[in-house]
Formats: C-alpha cells, structure tokens, sequence
C-alpha cells in the first residue's frame, strides 16, 4: 500500500462539540478548545435540542480567532441548498477562512423530523449546487439557477461530503471539495475505502483525488476513547441504544472497513443468531480498538495517532469522543484535558 503523495505540514486535528450547554457555555468552552491546542471543532446540526448549530458556531467564531468551524453534519432535506450557502458565508464573515460546511444524507435530524434521508442522486445535485454557490455565487439546481449575492472567496475545501459507505465515498470523489470519512486507522481499511473515493473521482473525469497536484480535502473520522484498559474494552461490548450495538454506530458501515483491515465479526445482536457483544474475547478487542480509533491513555492515543500519521499520510483528523445514546450530549472535557496537557504536547514534540 503506497501513502499518498502530500505537501508536508502539520497534522489538523478538530473535535466533536455536541449541542449539550447553553450557547454562551458552548463558545466559552470553545475557548477552552482553542487554548488546549486544538485546531477546530465540528457541531452536530441536530435541529430536535432546541439549540442551532449555525447561531452556536457564530458564537464560537466571536470567541475564537484560530479554530475551523464546521457543522457536523448538515443534512439537505431541512435546509435547502440555498439556505445552507447563506449560512456558511456569514459564518466565513465572522470566521474569515474558517467556515467550512459538511453534508450527508441526514441521520438523527432527519429522523427526528419524520422525514426520509436524500437519496444519492439529491445529495450529489446539492453538493454540486452548494459548490456553484459557495465558490462563484451561482449555480444551476435543477430547473432554476440560483444566486447567492455574497459569498467565501473561493478556496479548497469549502464542501465536505460526510461517507462512510462505498457508494458515499464514490459521491464524495465524484462531486466534493472533500471527504469526511469514517473508516478506521488501519492502512488496509483506509486504502480500501480510498479506492472508492478514487473511483467516484474517475467515473465523473475528475483528476486522482490524492494526486500530487489535487485541493481534494480527505478528514478521518477518528473515534476516540479514554480509559484503562477495562474501561476501552467496554465500548465494543456495549449498546448504543436498545437494538443496535455500539459497533453499529453512526453505520454498519464501521464493520465493512474492519473486515478489510482483517478483523471479522460475526453478526451482532441480541437474536437467537447473533453474538452478544459482551462475549466478544479480549484478543478481538484489543485488535478492532487499534483498528478504529484512538483508545486508552492520553499517552497511549497520542502515540496511535502519530502511528496513523505515519501510515497514512494523515493530515485532518475529526474527533469523535466515544459515547452511547444516553451520553450523545456530554461535553467532550477529558479529551481537551488530556489534548492539552499530553496528547498535544507528544504530537508537537515529533514535529
């Protein structure tokens, strides 16, 4: 496996701040995000919280001076293309070069609004039709072109596509700025899943997307987990929610990328069929753990994440602190602890 050719700069790593305060207590923990040596944060724009991701990142963009700030992830069923354009370039007005915009089918908003995700062919004619916007000021969706009177000055990376699937990656190649993807750290499963990203490229005549010349963005979803041992182990062998296990979430999705790293599950579940997941021994953990993510110590996640750097060419990374349905809105503090006092520190001192 060949690591993609890359300008060499320093690793980008931006975290999951979910809806889970107040919005001033949001933006003054953005603070703390900043001053821990982060380099961005993501916002789930779940719309069911009674709390705005856009109204929150604004506030984070007043707090802050050097933080990107993103949603994650906006869906293109409860806001329109348009709606979305309007909303990352006031961001980039308060926040000049560091608004960005993530998009996907929708997930837990979309459910939450009784509606049904996009299709693929919808989210690719938005993603084309957010791009015409948010980098030219007009574009044509479907039968209407539309304008956006202001907008960024264009730059690489404004649109993400947010994949985790073979056939969203292919979309993510043939119509983002970038991709957004969660497939684990180990260098069999990312290549894989880089093909698709490759192929989707290919099949719409766009240039190799790790090419040496490409503005194509990828960012690595990278789980993450502190603990002891006992305590990491825990998360495989538990329940996101009644009837789905945590190695489910946010997608099935997670066990294709693991079996083409060499790990093979069997089915889990709770039927007469399936494997408890807390029967799953200590060897197989161990193994899909390293496989995914970040888990352990601060030290321990630090030295991973190097690892990946080094293996992958990794140059973004989102972190998505480990949780389950009951803790989906708990602040991430330990991990921003634990960035600013040891796994920021190691990354800085290997340069």
């Amino acid at each position: 496996m060949s690591v993609p050719s890359v300008p060499s700069r320093p690793l980008e790593v931006a975290l999951r701040v979910p809806l889970g305060a107040p919005l001033p207590e949001l933006a003054a923990f953005a603070t703390e995000v900043e001053r821990a040596g982060l380099d961005g944060i993501g916002v789930p724009d779940h719309h069911h919280t009674g709390r705005d991701s856009y109204l929150t990142l604004a506030a984070m963009a007043m707090a802050t001076s050097t933080l990107r700030l993103f949603p994650a992830t906006s869906n293109v069923v409860t806001r329109h293309p348009i709606v979305l354009a309007s909303l990352v370039h006031s961001l980039d007005e308060l926040a000049p070069g560091r608004a960005e915009l993530t998009v996907a089918p929708g997930f837990l908003s979309v459910e939450k609004a009784g509606e049904a995700q996009a299709k693929r062919a919808v989210l690719g004619e938005a993603v084309r039709t957010l791009r015409g916007l948010l980098h030219e000021g007009h574009a044509q969706h479907g039968e209407r072109e539309l304008q956006l009177f202001h907008h960024p000055r264009s730059r690489p990376g404004l649109v993400h596509v947010l994949a985790s699937g073979p056939r969203l990656l292919e979309l993510a190649g043939a119509v983002g700025d970038g991709v957004l993807m969660l497939v684990g750290l180990h260098p069999e499963g990312v290549e894989a899943a880089r093909a698709h990203v490759r192929a989707g490229a290919a099949q719409a005549g766009r240039p190799d997307p790790y090419g040496p010349d490409s503005d194509f963005v990828e960012t690595l979803i990278v789980p993450i987990g502190l603990g002891t041992q006992d305590e990491v182990h825990a998360w495989p062998r538990s329940w996101f929610r009644d009837g789905q296990p945590w190695l489910h979430y946010p997608s099935r999705s997670n066990l294709r990328w693991l079996s083409a790293s060499g790990i093979d599950l069997p089915e889990l579940g709770a039927g007469p069929d399936a494997t408890d997941p807390a029967s799953l021994p200590d060897a197989l953990v161990d193994d899909l753990l390293d496989a995914y993510g970040l888990f352990g110590s601060p030290e321990q996640c630090a030295d991973r994440l190097l690892r990946a750097r080094d293996e992958l060419g990794l140059q973004r990374a989102f972190l998505f602190p480990a949780h389950a349905w009951t803790g989906s809105y708990d602040l991430p503090h330990d991990v921003v602890r634990a960035w600013a006092s040891t796994i920021g520190p190691r990354l800085a001192e290997a340069g």
